[in-house]
């Protein structure tokens, strides 16, 4: 079981203070959490793709690398990487570089996007991002496995002949996850090719999550990559933590009644109950992250986000303190199991 963030890269006001970080203030943060992270000992940092304000996340692998080389053991990632927008030649250069850099110390997560405007931007229609994520992979996945490459697709130009550089190390193309909240398109296409699952179900009940899962499961096992329970399946969450949960509730309680995402909507409370988000004490967060197997079996990558909403760059390093702790126990907990 692996246990990491992943961060959007927002750039949003405090509302305690009013103070909005600038981009290089934002972007350097993002670098001081990764390093926190190795050091409370977890396993992964993803990095988001954005192209509109508020967010600084343009460049993943960029980041990626840079944060790369001052850590030594974390495992780099993306909370979305672009298939839909960024043209797969691009990918598939892009992250074997990354690759080689970090000897491989890194996968990625392929996503949609789901803000409209910016794919006109790209030459592209969010009308066709289903299509386009599906197309656009079956061709991420040839120019990783093949030297030669013949292509003619719907939404891009033919190759003929050609060969994607650098290759993959040692001929492995990087391991990837197909992210997705609500398309069952995408879980399919995670099953067909083996793939793994990530359902960052920060915003959906966990009924809406246990159906997209099992869908995938079933799927995964349909074309014969191994048991149902054998599947690759991540999740995501959002934790809030204090060690009284009253103090975690009153911290927070702004933060999430400004969020730019869900801000002004339901309450804290309701939002609490209706999705994984935990505020509370370090307990808490153990327990309700352990009662996310209820619904979707043992799963293989657990991911938190922790530094949104304007948060401040301290209160972040404190909750990935509070964040080590949890899981620490919660590997004690994988441990027990598996004795």
């Amino acid at each position: 079981m692996e246990f990491g963030i992943f961060t959007v890269g927002d750039v949003t006001a405090d509302p305690t203070t009013g103070r909005t970080v600038t981009e290089h203030e934002r972007i350097k943060n993002t670098v001081t959490i990764a390093k926190k992270a190795e050091e409370v000992g977890l396993d992964v940092v993803a990095v988001g793709q954005h192209h509109n304000p508020p967010f600084v996340a343009s460049a993943p692998t960029t980041t990626m690398a840079y944060i790369g080389a001052q850590t030594e053991r974390i495992k780099l990632s993306t909370s979305t990487t672009l298939i839909t927008t960024t043209d797969p030649v691009r990918i598939a250069e892009d992250y074997a570089t990354l690759q080689h850099l970090l000897d491989a110390r890194m996968d990625l997560m392929l996503g949609r996007g789901n803000t409209g405007p910016v794919y006109p931007w790209f030459g592209k229609d969010i009308r066709d991002g289903i299509p386009l994520a599906i197309e656009n992979y079956a061709l991420l996945r040839r120019l990783w496995r093949e030297e030669n490459v013949d292509w003619e697709g719907k939404f891009r130009t033919p190759l003929q002949g050609f060969t994607s550089t650098p290759r993959p190390l040692d001929g492995e193309p990087p391991f990837v996850w197909h992210g997705s909240i609500r398309s069952p398109e995408i879980a399919e296409q995670a099953a067909f090719y083996g793939d793994g699952f990530f359902s960052n179900h920060i915003f959906w009940p966990a009924s809406h999550t246990a159906r997209m899962v099992q869908f995938y499961r079933q799927r995964f096992e349909h074309y014969g990559h191994g048991k149902a329970e054998d599947a690759i399946v991540g999740l995501g969450g959002q934790v809030y933590m204090a060690r009284r949960s009253q103090d975690a509730i009153s911290e927070f309680r702004p933060y999430f009644d400004n969020a730019p995402v869900y801000g002004h909507g339901p309450s804290l409370e309701e939002f609490s109950r209706e999705t994984p988000l935990t505020v509370g004490t370090p307990q808490q967060v153990v327990e309700r992250t352990l009662s996310f197997r209820e619904y979707a079996g043992n799963y293989q990558r657990q991911l938190f986000l922790v530094d949104h909403a304007g948060l401040p760059l301290a209160t972040v390093l404190n909750q990935l303190d509070l964040l080590g702790e949890v899981v620490s126990e919660l590997r004690k907990h994988d441990a027990e199991a598996a004795a």
